[in-house]
């Protein structure tokens, strides 16, 4: 049986068939993409191929019959438009020397759907991609937002943000991944853009640290108000748009984070907060929660930078098991013991009235969103 795509449907391809590449793999194949999935099993290949299922990541979520899988790179990548990648962050480098030569004769867009740094070197995704596959970063884009993958696979109606420097590859890829309940917005700051989806796994740690001990909303909305100014004055200060972390890659992002059950950073900060080891959290967690492995690489970077993480420093000494998960709460919301203003935007004083326009753009961002689906639809 021939596995042609059909003629009018663009070909994409998404290396990597955890919960999120293959959610958006729905997302692209429910937009009318050609989908060819990459699994690193072959088994995993086999199920998403013939079955149209993935058990073990999405149990209960009938795919598109518009995708297929493969566990050969080689035709999984073959003719592809676009190629998207959904691989742990700490494996993305030795994953990409195989894609190299499969794509090094093509200008098809590779876009980036991973939020982490590398730990050996705190390279952003895109710049790990750009290392390793020789590429323009102009035809590099990364792709965030307040996506958690089973409500996506639902299609239950989210939005996220498409960034590249190149703002016709960020249109191109934006145009390809949307359909009546996944919409795209597009900017040019990657570094705002990638950063946002870092920080938040950071911040979502603490609130689940916190969550597992015992502890309320009052201290989980100063958490998350305290996050997001830590948030904004270490990706500004890497040469991001303060406005970025205020929109759907930034504020967006760590709200649903920070809130769902489904956030697998938020579970590994409830099995800390609970008294599971570090040791422990790993091995009871299926699936990669990014924000473990980020932490360190970030403090370095904001060390390096001279911005002061007091959030992320205590998420820090809990993963080391030198700070009792019971005693976090109280140190997070001010720096030191001396009064100061409260900063909600970029370092600068400024009541609540930034905070809540920045909350406010982002739900505008949700609710156009909803009335363009609503009107592709009619």
């Amino acid at each position: 049986m021939s596995r042609r795509p059909q003629a009018q449907q663009p070909r994409v391809a998404v290396l990597g068939a955890g919960s999120w590449g293959t959610t958006f793999g729905k997302v692209l194949a429910d937009g009318g993409a050609d989908v060819t999935m990459w699994a690193r099993r072959a088994e995993l290949a086999h199920e998403i191929d013939e079955a149209k299922r993935n058990s073990q990541y999405l149990p209960g979520i009938n795919l598109p019959r518009s995708m297929r899988a493969t566990h050969h790179l080689a035709e999984a990548l073959e003719g592809v438009e676009q190629v998207y990648l959904s691989i742990p962050s700490q494996a993305v480098r030795q994953s990409l020397k195989g894609v190299r030569p499969l794509v090094a004769k093509t200008d098809a867009p590779i876009v980036s759907l991973m939020k982490g740094v590398e730990r050996r070197s705190g390279l952003r995704m895109s710049q790990v991609i750009e290392h390793e596959l020789h590429c323009d970063p102009a035809r590099i884009a990364v792709a965030s937002g307040p996506n958690l993958a089973l409500e996506i696979a639902r299609e239950q109606p989210t939005a996220a943000v498409i960034s590249s420097v190149s703002h016709e590859t960020a249109q191109a890829v934006a145009r390809r991944a949307r359909n009546a309940y996944f919409r795209t917005f597009v900017n040019t700051d990657v570094i705002g853009t990638e950063f946002g989806g870092v920080l938040k796994n950071l911040i979502a740690v603490a609130i689940g640290i916190v969550d597992g001990v015992g502890y309320g909303e009052n201290t989980k909305a100063s958490i998350i108000t305290r996050g997001l100014v830590e948030m904004t004055d270490f990706a500004v200060a890497q040469g991001a748009h303060p406005e970025t972390l205020q929109g759907l890659a930034g504020l967006g992002d760590l709200i649903a984070t920070c809130q769902s059950p489904l956030s697998r950073n938020n579970t590994a900060g409830r099995l800390l907060g609970q008294g599971y080891s570090f040791q422990d959290v790993v091995k009871q967690m299926q699936q990669t929660a990014e924000g473990l492995a980020s932490v360190a690489p970030v403090l370095q970077l904001a060390r390096e930078a001279g911005v002061v993480m007091p959030i992320v420093e205590q998420v820090k000494m809990v993963l080391e098991g030198t700070m009792n998960p019971r005693d976090i709460a109280p140190h997070l919301t001010t720096d030191d013991d001396t009064p100061k203003g409260e900063r909600t935007q970029n370092g600068h004083d400024g009541g609540g009235a930034a905070l809540w326009r920045s909350l406010q753009r982002t739900l505008d961002q949700l609710r156009d969103g909803g009335r363009r689906a609503q009107r592709d639809q009619s």
